[in-house]
């Protein structure tokens, strides 16, 4: 088993496993303050097409280098919200 990591180290590519540990889709960006170490939460891009889903911070288990765990199911990510442009 690999040892959790900071949310500071996250890059984009990474996956993201739900509490099933079915594969939910991957990191597109970390949403976050580093300089305040404030973590928002993340972009996932879920499908080939279309905008990634907004999972904020409170929602992310475990961070160990390449996978985040999610306390979500695999058909709960089409529930989240979209993240907006710009956001």
């Amino acid at each position: 088993m690999a040892d959790p990591v900071s949310w500071l180290v996250i890059e984009p590519g990474w996956t993201v496993v739900g509490r099933d540990g079915h594969d939910i889709g991957k990191v597109e960006s970390v949403i976050g303050d580093a300089q305040r170490d404030i973590f928002d939460g993340l972009a996932v891009a879920t499908k080939l097409i279309g905008r990634p889903r907004y999972i904020p911070s409170e929602r992310v288990d475990e961070i160990v280098d390449g996978r985040i765990q999610v306390d979500l199911a695999h058909e709960d990510v089409d529930a989240l919200e979209p993240l907006e442009p710009g956001a």
